[in-house]
């Protein structure tokens, strides 16, 4: 056909048609023309034999730079990024234009194709069912979690069987620690139903950091007896290496891209409580674990089963109460009941509580407080356990070390501020310890606050006489109240009619 180049294709088929047809018909039933037979009847080589590389149409912009002076930049600093070379050449030769910019990274990959450094290999694994966990952590402040509008700096233990792809997730509020990863280990393994037959994670460097060598030693021997507790073999992978835990690596990106999406659905990435993010996680994670539940069946026939308890996921730690209410652990300082005062207590530390005990009595549980990521100590104070002493010395709270801390909530650190700036030191203190007072005996920390919050959007001081007669009654007057008691012998009565009647 005229306008139209013949195929390699066209042309043997014409070589084969002409061993029994002559040239025009060969020609016509490989649909070219008679003209075109006879020249290939001179020449027989393929068409794609006698194409010749195009020549460049333009001048090469990286003639004389490019051996001259890109080849040594690349040979001294293998690493370097073509956009870097780019401009640095634009530097040293303003006449280049921007569009040099693709020719210029084109030539520098194929360069690197040639004269490059060698690359590390991945090597991809067969992983049989039920042989390995992988467990890693990841941080989660890109996507800007919050909760009662507070950001949550949090990472996401993740745990994943690779051979079947079930997964946990478990929201740690620490670093990576020995507690957070024993927590949500279990939480995985208890989750699942059963237990695979090696546990990997990554050198734990993070969990050992800021640790001596006898801390270091008592945390290995605690992750080697929490896997012998599971019959599990635990593995490591070399220190930096990460593209050795890419069985978990992976996942964590599209888990974290599926909670990002899951955020930009629900139209906000604020939550009322933990709590609340919690059951959001754990929503994502079932729907995922859903769609693979015919193969998670499968390897769960082939893990092993649990023990018959969890083993322990937290530390112990012995403390002793102080004159001032409370003990520090871990640069935070915690109040506890003023009768506690001069006792040791045992402490159960975990990611996000500790549990008290005295002896062997549980006593109360206490939300885990963090020091500041400079090292300055914290505090979490429970107002209630203080208030006693408070009254008797109000004075106590204008330089209180505690003190933004003892406050409920932000509408009484408010209200102490306003108080301060109107009144002088010694009423404003006085004024605030009733009403934290008022809170404790009435318990209405939360209707109090409101008309805190309120007054000070009136600009007004409260009233103390009048927020004590709306949250009345004063439990100093309650009605007395004096029950009857109904005569022994009235059952008595009852049960011989009862047993009358039975006999009949």
């Amino acid at each position: 056909m005229p306008g139209r180049h013949i195929t390699d294709r066209q042309m043997r088929l014409y070589m084969k048609l002409r061993q029994t047809n002559s040239p025009p018909v060969a020609a016509a039933k490989a649909g070219f023309s008679t003209a075109t037979a006879y020249r290939i009847e001179k020449d027989p080589r393929l068409p794609s034999n006698k194409t010749t590389a195009r020549s460049r149409r333009r001048p090469d912009p990286l003639a004389d730079i490019f051996d001259a002076e890109i080849v040594p930049m690349l040979e001294a600093a293998p690493g370097l990024r073509p956009v870097g070379i780019f401009e640095e050449m634009r530097r040293r030769h303003p006449e280049l234009g921007d569009g040099i910019r693709r020719t210029l990274e084109r030539r520098v990959r194929a360069w690197r194709a040639i004269h490059g450094e060698e690359q590390e290999v991945i090597f991809r694994q067969i992983h049989e069912p039920g042989q390995t966990g992988f467990s890693d952590f990841t941080d989660m402040g890109e996507l800007g979690v919050t909760v009662a509008g507070v950001p949550l700096e949090h990472r996401l233990y993740h745990f994943r069987l690779p051979w079947s792809g079930f997964e946990h997730a478990h929201i740690v509020l620490g670093g990576e620690s020995f507690v957070a990863l024993a927590e949500g280990l279990q939480n995985a393994l208890w989750s699942l139903g059963a237990a695979p037959r090696e546990h990997r994670t990554d050198s734990l460097s993070a969990a050992f950091r800021n640790l001596d060598q006898q801390a270091r030693e008592d945390l290995t021997c605690r992750y080697d007896a929490l896997c012998a507790h599971y019959q599990m073999t635990p593995t490591r992978n070399n220190k930096g290496i990460a593209h050795e835990n890419g069985a978990i690596e992976g996942p964590h990106g599209h888990l974290k891209r599926a909670i990002a999406d899951a955020l930009l659905m629900r139209a906000s990435a604020d939550f009322d409580g933990l709590d609340a993010y919690r059951c959001f996680i754990d929503e994502i994670i079932s729907r995922r674990n859903a769609r693979k539940a015919k193969r998670i069946d499968l390897e769960r026939g082939k893990l092993q089963p649990l023990p018959g308890r969890r083993s322990a996921d937290y530390e112990e730690i012995t403390v002793r109460v102080t004159t001032s209410g409370g003990f520090t652990l871990r640069k935070v300082f915690y109040s506890v009941p003023s009768r506690l005062i001069g006792h040791r207590l045992r402490v159960r530390l975990y990611d996000d509580r500790l549990a008290l005990f005295i002896g062997g009595t549980p006593l109360m549980t206490l939300t885990r407080g963090r020091a500041h990521p400079g090292g300055k100590h914290d505090q979490v104070v429970n107002y209630h356990h203080v208030i006693h002493s408070l009254r008797r010395k109000p004075m106590a709270l204008l330089n209180l070390v505690y003190r933004d801390q003892l406050f409920p909530r932000q509408a009484y650190r408010r209200t102490f501020d306003s108080l301060l700036e109107h009144l002088p030191d010694k009423k404003a203190c006085r004024l605030m310890v009733e009403l934290l007072a008022l809170a404790h005996d009435r318990g209405c920390e939360a209707e109090l606050a409101e008309s805190l919050a309120f007054d000070l959007e009136a600009k007004r001081l409260p009233d103390m006489a009048a927020l004590r007669a709306r949250f009345a009654p004063d439990p100093s007057r309650l009605p007395q109240v004096v029950v009857q008691l109904a005569s022994l012998a009235t059952y008595q009565d009852l049960i011989g009619t009862g047993e009358q009647g039975g006999m009949a």
